[in-house]
């Protein structure tokens, strides 16, 4: 396992989208405040500014901050209006991804709404996100708009995360053909659920399912029944007959070969004579 990135170096990646005159603040020290307020609960720039003053000047300094101050809801709102979200996003996915622990191969598939999102008539927020349940944090994540939909949504995911060896699993939304070839293609694999959305598929699956059963059952019947017969030929075992050790004579099998030879003399000559 590589060694986990630092979030501050990750952040520095990130392209600043403000001129440079005027810029009072760091960018990465600005967004690594957000990612820091947001993990202790702040859900808004307010709670965000506040969080900044309330730590003071040791976080500010430790952050980067050069005046020892932090951002107001203003610059914080300014600055997210301009900011690249995808760049953003998929830097914090990439720190994520480096801090999964040893092994972890499972991703989760999921759409939600954003709380809060939605104004009047207006909709909410759609998201398709990959989920990694060992570290409690979103990969990477996409805005699903009117033209489109969670399917192709997630097919445009699959274009960014790594597939190789990888579970992925989801809802009956995303048991769709394209989206299963995609993760067989990059060298992964899924377990998706099969609803009334793909009728055809739940038939197949059941009849599947029916004939591996029937199989089990007859070699169920079967096997028992020459394991049995093997036990009974061990070590000379035979029906009606006690147990006798590898390579002891038999009389038994002595005077039957004695008597073979004047029953096949007599069979020939009925046959002769017939």
């Amino acid at each position: 396992m590589t060694a986990p990135l630092n979030l501050l170096d990750v952040l520095a990646q990130i392209p600043d989208p403000r001129t440079r005159k005027g810029i009072r603040h760091p960018l990465p020290a600005i967004l690594s405040l957000v990612v820091l307020a947001m993990l202790t609960g702040a859900k808004s720039y307010t709670a965000i500014a506040q969080f900044g003053r309330d730590k003071g000047f040791a976080l500010a300094f430790a952050l980067g901050f050069r005046r020892g101050k932090t951002p107001t809801k203003s610059t914080l709102s300014d600055l997210f209006r301009r900011l690249d979200i995808a760049a953003f996003e998929a830097a914090v996915g990439c720190w994520v991804a480096s801090r999964l622990p040893d092994g972890e191969l499972h991703i989760c598939l999921d759409g939600k709404t954003v709380r809060g999102s939605k104004d009047g008539d207006a909709p909410g927020h759609h998201l398709v996100a990959a989920y990694a349940p060992a570290a409690q944090a979103v990969l990477t994540q996409l805005r699903v708009d009117a033209k489109t939909n969670e399917h192709k949504a997630a097919l445009a995911l699959l274009g960014i995360l790594p597939l190789q060896g990888r579970l992925f699993t989801g809802d009956a939304m995303f048991c769709q053909r394209d989206v299963a070839e995609k993760i067989v293609a990059g060298g992964g694999d899924y377990v998706l659920f099969a609803k009334d959305n793909q009728p055809r598929l739940v038939i197949d699956i059941n009849a599947g399912l029916v004939f591996e059963a029937e199989k089990r059952r007859q070699a169920a019947a079967f096997f028992p029944l020459r394991r049995g017969a093997a036990a009974r030929g061990v070590r000379g075992q035979q029906h009606r007959e006690g147990t006798r050790a590898l390579g002891e004579a038999d009389d038994t099998v002595d005077d039957d070969l004695d008597e073979t030879p004047r029953l096949e003399r007599a069979e020939a000559r009925l046959r002769t004579d017939a």
